[in-house]
């Protein structure tokens, strides 16, 4: 997939993605949709004040205790020329996954250049000097292993999962391309023609994304974030050769790049492999500190609406502007993603058991945290009608929730049952190497350690219910916040949209997926 978190292009697919936070990718959540868990149903308004004391929370099990015990250590080191190579050792099975992550995406572009570090993703898979277009490919499906690519604001990766007997000839394919690219205008202008279709086919034909950008537009207003990354077309248009191989030089660097190899490995063996590849090429280029311009604080509510023939659910999704797991205070990302499950997460999040449970008037809403970004993360909460109701009325029912929260605050057992399925979701993420590396590789590039992913648990484990309390009053502000409508041609305004006659959702179904914005910080 050429394109993760915040947005994220892939080659294969474009998802609408904003930084993914540690919960949803602890999820498994890489596209960012809401998890839907099952969890012990909240009290009754009257009982807020009145809960019993905090839960005391769950041991882990014997077994689950002792498959982390038996998990192997997560190990890196330092290349000569500047390149950290992670370790994930995982030895069930003989295969291996790399992936080389730069730390540089669309939030880095020069102004004009919109969508050129997309568009670098695509022409990456145009041959090298040693290995001409479609090679590297090639070599990856003879072995019957998956390779894809994903861009996202705050970083760009490549990655393939081969049988570990194949995992050094990738790791040189992968070299190879960090400073050999050729590129001539026979190669990148064709590229730029497929680029250019892929946004008409992804933004320009699906009026939900086309919301999505103005949304975003709206929200960061100084920030580079409210720039698409597949970018504007106007300046996609005339994306050059020159540009292309500028940015390339200026952050294809391995002292730019961080490498995680996941699987069926030992330290010594990748370390060998890494300096016998990587290890040959030249520190070429000093990107420096990834300096931004930076949000001010939010004076007013932004609403946006768009109306389309093409819009078959009405929905409405207002994203508020919140810290990052790097800029946050301490303690406050990790409130933000406990929130976020207990605002929205599931069947038995307060949203939908008030408004498909009780109300009966969605078919589908909920609420997600992308927290996994350099700069600003998102708060989002969405809906959208079902039956007789208007928009409308979802829109004000989802407003009405977050003003009961905010005012009389969680309790402790709805915090302990969202800590309660982190934990589980920890120990199914560990099963899948890929998406092990692509946590880890995520947070690396967005100004955080591997001690910070490893003591992730435990921060979750100590947020208290006064931190989600304070973090809830703090962010879900509605001068904070872009409100986004989309409308079907036929609704005048949000009072007037409805399920359409024949939907599902016309009918009364429920479909828990349903109004969710494109997934936030993934595409691949």
């Amino acid at each position: 997939m050429k394109s993760l978190s915040r947005k994220v292009l892939c080659r294969t697919s474009l998802v609408r993605s904003a930084g993914t936070s540690l919960l949803a990718l602890a999820l498994g959540a890489t596209a960012l949709t809401p998890a839907f868990a099952q969890e012990a149903p909240r009290p009754a308004a009257s009982a807020t004040k009145t809960s019993p004391a905090t839960p005391t929370p769950a041991a882990p099990t014997p077994a689950a205790a002792a498959a982390e015990a038996k998990r192997p250590a997560i190990e890196s080191f330092t290349l000569d020329n500047g390149l950290q190579v992670v370790v994930l050792p995982d030895h069930r099975a003989p295969i291996a996954t790399q992936m080389i992550w730069y730390r540089v995406g669309s939030a880095d572009e020069a102004r004009g250049q919109s969508g050129i570090a997309h568009f670098l993703e695509h022409l990456m898979f145009k041959g090298t000097k040693a290995h001409p277009d479609g090679a590297f490919s090639a070599a990856v499906a003879a072995v019957g292993g998956s390779e894809n690519a994903f861009t996202s604001y705050d970083y760009t990766a490549y990655y393939q999962q081969v049988p570990v007997e194949q995992l050094r000839e990738m790791m040189a394919f992968e070299a190879d391309r960090m400073e050999n690219l050729v590129l001539s205008d026979e190669a990148v202008l064709p590229e730029r023609d497929v680029i250019l279709e892929e946004r008409r086919m992804r933004v320009d034909n699906d009026p939900g994304a086309q919301l999505s950008e103005a949304v975003d537009a709206a929200l960061f207003a100084n920030s580079p974030y409210g720039t698409p990354v597949i970018g504007w077309r106007q300046e996609m248009e005339k994306l050059s050769r020159d540009q292309a191989i500028a940015f390339y030089d200026k952050y294809y660097t391995p002292n730019n790049a961080t490498l995680l190899v996941a699987g069926d490995v030992t330290l010594d063996q990748v370390r060998a492999y890494a300096e016998e590849t990587y290890g040959q090429v030249k520190r070429r280029a000093e990107p420096g500190e990834r300096q931004r311009p930076q949000e001010p604080e939010p004076l007013a509510a932004r609403t946006v609406s768009l109306s389309d023939a093409r819009v078959t659910q009405p929905s409405v999704q207002t994203t508020y502007l919140a810290p990052s797991e790097n800029n946050a205070e301490p303690g406050e990302a990790e409130a933000l993603d406990l929130l976020a499950d207990i605002l929205g997460g599931g069947t038995t999040s307060r949203l939908y058991r008030a408004l498909v449970v009780e109300q009966g008037i969605a078919a589908g809403t909920g609420a997600y945290y992308q927290g996994t970004a350099l700069d600003d993360g998102q708060f989002m909460t969405y809906g959208t009608p079902r039956g007789e109701a208007t928009l409308a009325q979802v829109e004000a029912a989802i407003d009405g929730e977050i003003v009961r929260l905010v005012k009389d605050g969680v309790t402790p057992a709805e915090l302990e049952a969202a800590k309660n399925r982190v934990r589980k979701a920890l120990i199914y993420q560990r099963d899948n190497q890929t998406s092990m590396a692509r946590r880890y590789g995520a947070a690396l590039s967005t100004g955080q350690t591997i001690a910070d992913v490893e003591s992730w648990p435990e921060r979750i484990e100590a947020v208290s219910v006064d931190q989600v309390n304070a973090a809830a009053r703090a962010i879900l502000d509605k001068k904070r916040s872009v409100t986004g409508t989309l409308l079907p041609a036929a609704a005048e305004t949000a009072a007037d949209a409805k399920a359409p006659e024949g939907t599902p959702a016309a009918a009364g179904a429920v479909d828990p997926a349903a109004g969710a914005p494109a997934p936030g910080d993934t595409r691949s």
